[in-house]
């Protein structure tokens, strides 16, 4: 259940198009629904304006499935996240229309495309190669949230001028996501470079001494822009997000 749905079901039974009774078997389910092993929070979309979504990671496919089944039956958009390769080849086989990213390890379930909200685009920066799969799911998360999202790989410190050459794509983005890894510099230097929002997403890529994206972390924290905030390690759904609901303001 949606805001916009929500609304258009109230309006037909206030126009006479559906009855009370069947407007109560649609709402019967808020503000969430008990599975037993999970209470699905069908409600979420209407109070912070983004669905729940399901964390694969921990989960059975059994549990996934069940879950996914309940939000369907409402209508809803689903997204899974942190999936396996065996996990994701599971929900391709349960739900014909899923679609699946390999990369992102993620799964879209839901029929036809979604309504762009966003007011702007959002574009998602990364530092190297590797940290592309952190950056996929923030792409895959913003794109299902309804946002216009385009992507600047591989332009980190080390070589600044592959940033510096695309300053226009830069500066007309209206929400930038920032993903990177080592030392995490590249969140300043793009902070540095635009009055936009910038989320830094520190990931677990670098050397020893990188302490599984501590390293990154710390760094982002202790950026001199102002205008930098940083997300958790690896954290791409978040950034994904938050940078949704900064872009439809």
């Amino acid at each position: 259940m949606t805001g916009d749905r929500l609304r258009k079901l109230l309006k037909e039974v206030a126009e006479g198009k559906t009855s009370a009774d069947a407007a109560f078997r649609k709402m019967r389910s808020l503000p969430f629904e008990s599975l037993g092993m999970a209470n699905v929070d069908h409600h979420r979309a209407i109070r912070q304006g983004v669905p729940e979504v399901i964390l694969g990671e921990g989960k059975t496919v059994a549990q996934i499935a069940a879950i996914a089944r309940a939000m369907r039956r409402t209508g809803a958009a689903v997204l899974v996240t942190r999936l396996s390769p065996a996990k994701q080849n599971a929900v391709r086989r349960g739900f014909r229309e899923a679609v699946l990213y390999p990369e992102a390890r993620c799964a879209v379930i839901r029929s036809g495309k979604p309504k762009i909200q966003g007011k702007g685009t959002i574009l998602v920066v990364t530092a190297g190669t590797s940290d592309i799969p952190v950056a996929e799911e923030a792409v895959v998360t913003a794109e299902f949230l309804g946002n216009r999202v385009e992507r600047l790989f591989d332009v980190g410190v080390a070589g600044i001028h592959r940033l510096l050459l695309q300053k226009e794509a830069l500066l007309s983005a209206r929400v930038l996501v920032v993903v990177a890894g080592m030392e995490g510099a590249l969140a300043s230097v793009v902070g540095g470079l635009t009055d936009k929002p910038v989320i830094a997403v520190p990931t677990s890529v670098g050397y020893g001494a990188s302490f599984g994206g501590v390293s990154a972390l710390l760094g982002m924290l202790n950026s001199c822009s102002p205008t930098v905030a940083v997300v958790n390690i690896d954290n791409g759904f978040g950034a994904g997000v938050l940078s949704s609901v900064i872009n439809r303001l």
